[in-house]
């Protein structure tokens, strides 16, 4: 990532260039990218754009495919600029993590459980591509977990996105029960009161 950021001879940097740059690392690397943004409250709808990618990256680490997006997804793009500044603000983040993981556990990283891992995410992908209010935040912490195991081979990483995975699908379930409920209440209520 880096070096597409300090490449001056590009005006734009299309999400194709980091599917072609991260090579055997794409998986991890790309749901990383299209997580991130999530953690963090952002405006409405910023967690639909970027679920889509993570929709079909999911879905093609759970079918054991190589990555690959459609064209409508690989060839948007970002000016250099704004890519490095983003860059700039999540290499730290990254080299705080990177020290922390290392290669452990790998049986939970054999090729099943990789597509294992697949699942999860791509249930996690759809939820956070959903306008569940604040609901992408914890979707996309478990994703990035799954990413930074995929990425170092950490099957540590592996066990906390499983763990923060249930939890996320318990908070985003409650969520969506009391948001159909109070629904229920102010329209069938009147109704039938």
């Amino acid at each position: 990532m880096q070096g597409l950021a300090s490449d001056e001879s590009r005006e734009r940097i299309a999400v194709g260039d980091l599917l072609s740059a991260m090579g055997d690392r794409a998986f991890g690397a790309l749901m990383l990218v299209f997580a991130l943004p999530n953690i963090v409250p952002t405006p409405p709808g910023t967690s639909a754009i970027t679920g889509t990618p993570l929709v079909f990256l999911a879905a093609q680490l759970f079918a054991g495919k190589s990555p690959w997006l459609p064209r409508m997804i690989s060839d948007r793009s970002l000016a250099r600029e704004d890519f490095a500044r983003v860059v700039q603000k999540i290499v730290p983040v990254l080299l705080w993590v990177q020290k922390l993981l290392k290669p452990r556990m790998e049986v939970l990283l054999l090729p099943v459980c990789e597509r294992l891992i697949g699942l999860v995410c791509l249930l996690l992908a759809v939820i956070l591509a959903l306008p569940i209010p604040l609901g992408n935040i914890l979707p996309a912490i478990a994703i990035c977990c799954f990413s930074f195991a995929l990425l170092e081979r950490d099957g540590l990483f592996a066990l906390i996105g499983g763990v923060l995975s249930v939890i996320s699908l318990a908070v985003v379930s409650g969520v969506i029960y009391g948001i159909a409920k109070a629904t229920l209440y102010f329209v069938v209520g009147p109704l039938l009161g």
